[in-house]
C-alpha cells in the first residue's frame, strides 16, 4: 500500500510555521491580504472550523479496523446504483478538472482505497461509490464537457434528481481558467433541480496569485448574483500541495451531519 504523502495528515501541517500552516488550511484567507481596502471578506470566512473539527473530520477519512473505507461499486445508470441509506456527497466537474486527483487527496490517509487517476482527461465513465464507514458515501461522477461519456446527461441528471440522500454536490472548477461555458450549464442544471452545491477551485498551485484572486472574485460575484443553491464561500484546493484539502474534508463531514454544529460554525 502507498505511503500517505507529506502534509496529508493534519499533525504534519501543524508543525509548519504559522503563515504556511494558515495558507495550507485556509487558502482563501491567504488571499485576503491582497484585496483592496474595504472589500467585504465575510464570504471568505463563512466556514472556519477550529482544530477539534478538523481533527474529527480527518479521523473520518482515515480507515481502520472498526472504520472501513471501501469502494462499493460503479454504475452507468440509476437502476445500477447501490441502495445506500447513508448521507451522500457527489463530486462533479469538467473532464480535466482534477476530480479523481482531489478524491485521492481526500482519501490519502487510507492508501488502500484505490482511486484511479489517469493522465487522459475523461477517465471516469461511471458513477463510482465509496462508503466511508457508517458515516457517509462519496460519489465520483463522470466529467462533463470534453470526453464526457455518451449517456452523461441521462446518468447525472437522473442521479441528481432521484438521489434523496444526496446532501451536497461539490462542483469542481479549474482555478487557472475559472468558470467555462460547460460550468455555466452545470450551474443552471443544479439551480433548476434545486440541489444544494458548493464550488471548489482546483489546481490552485498552478495559478499565479493575481490570476487566482481575479478568478475567486469573479466567481464569488457570479455566485452572489446568479445562484440560489450555491454555498457563498468558495473552497480552494491543490491536490499536489494539500492546500485546502483538510478544510474540504471538514466541510464534507459537516454537510453529512458528522460534526457537532458548534465546532463547524
Amino acid at each position: 500500500s502507498r505511503t500517505p504523502p507529506p502534509l496529508a495528515a493534519l499533525a504534519q501541517v501543524l508543525r509548519l510555521e504559522q503563515g504556511r500552516r494558515t495558507g495550507l488550511l485556509f487558502p482563501l484567507q491567504k488571499l485576503e491580504r491582497y484585496l483592496a481596502p474595504g472589500t467585504d471578506t465575510a464570504r471568505f470566512r463563512l466556514f472556519q472550523p477550529g482544530l477539534p473539527a478538523l481533527q474529527r473530520a480527518e479521523a473520518l477519512f482515515k480507515s481502520g479496523r472498526d472504520h472501513p473505507i471501501d469502494y462499493v461499486s460503479s454504475a452507468v445508470r440509476m437502476a445500477h446504483a447501490p441502495l445506500l441509506a447513508l448521507p451522500e456527497v457527489c463530486f462533479i466537474g469538467r473532464s480535466n478538472v482534477g476530480k479523481s486527483s482531489l478524491i485521492r487527496a481526500l482519501f490519502s490517509l487510507s492508501p488502500e482505497v484505490e482511486i484511479r487517476v489517469s493522465k487522459t482527461p475523461g477517465h471516469t465513465k461511471k458513477m463510482n461509490f465509496f462508503k466511508v464507514g457508517k458515516y457517509f458515501t462519496l460519489v465520483d461522477m463522470p466529467g462533463y464537457g470534453y470526453r464526457a461519456p455518451q449517456d452523461f446527461v441521462e446518468m447525472v441528471e437522473a442521479y441528481l434528481q432521484e438521489r434523496h440522500n444526496l446532501k451536497r454536490t461539490f462542483m469542481l472548477v479549474d482555478g487557472v481558467v475559472g468558470l467555462q461555458k460547460t460550468d455555466h450549464i452545470a450551474v443552471e442544471m443544479l439551480e433548476e433541480f434545486g440541489i444544494p452545491y458548493v464550488i471548489v477551485l482546483t489546481k490552485i498551485d498552478r495559478a499565479s496569485r493575481g490570476l487566482l484572486l481575479k478568478n475567486v472574485l469573479e466567481i464569488q460575484e457570479y455566485v452572489m448574483k446568479k445562484t440560489q443553491g450555491c454555498f457563498p464561500q468558495l473552497f480552494l484546493v491543490s491536490s499536489l500541495e494539500f492546500s485546502g484539502v483538510h478544510l474540504l474534508r471538514c466541510f464534507v463531514a459537516h454537510v453529512t451531519g458528522n460534526l457537532p454544529t458548534v465546532e463547524a460554525s
